[in-house]
């Protein structure tokens, strides 16, 4: 895979954990949805995605390590969302972003797709980005 050639985008910060209340974060969670995008996926299948064309150089894969199912991104993106770990920029109610952990300590982003649906795909956070150890810092405190 290609490296990233610029830095990370430094702009990210996440909700302050009192801003939504636990009723809120629930009710978004359950509406929220994963669509995925084929252009993070070595496997696409599983998201019902077709690969890439011409898949964009530099793209994280969140399945270039171990299989990666659809299931799993989505119970990610629910608990990031019931836990309050999403952007301060909001689209129509839902965040720009949402963070999240996985029980192996792989650190995920995932990024609005659809802001009248709620629907989102994601990708791994590099190592290389600073940025991930917030997101687990504040997974760990905001624990449920």
């Amino acid at each position: 895979m290609k490296h990233r050639e610029h830095s990370y985008n430094p702009k990210r910060r996440i909700l302050p954990a009192d801003h939504w209340s636990i009723d809120q974060r629930k009710k978004r969670a359950a509406e929220a949805s994963y669509g995925g995008n084929s252009e993070h996926k070595m496997h696409p299948g599983d998201y019902g995605l077709t690969p890439p064309r011409n898949p964009r150089p530099g793209k994280t894969l969140c399945d270039a390590d171990r299989d990666f199912l659809r299931a799993e991104a989505l119970t990610l993106l629910k608990r990031g969302i019931e836990r309050g770990i999403v952007s301060i920029q909001m689209r129509n109610g839902w965040p720009q972003n949402v963070w999240a952990v996985s029980d192996v300590g792989d650190v995920f982003e995932a990024q609005l797709e659809n802001k009248e649906t709620g629907t989102y795909h994601g990708y791994p956070i590099p190592e290389a980005d600073d940025f991930r150890l917030k997101v687990i810092e504040e997974w760990h405190s905001r624990e449920p």
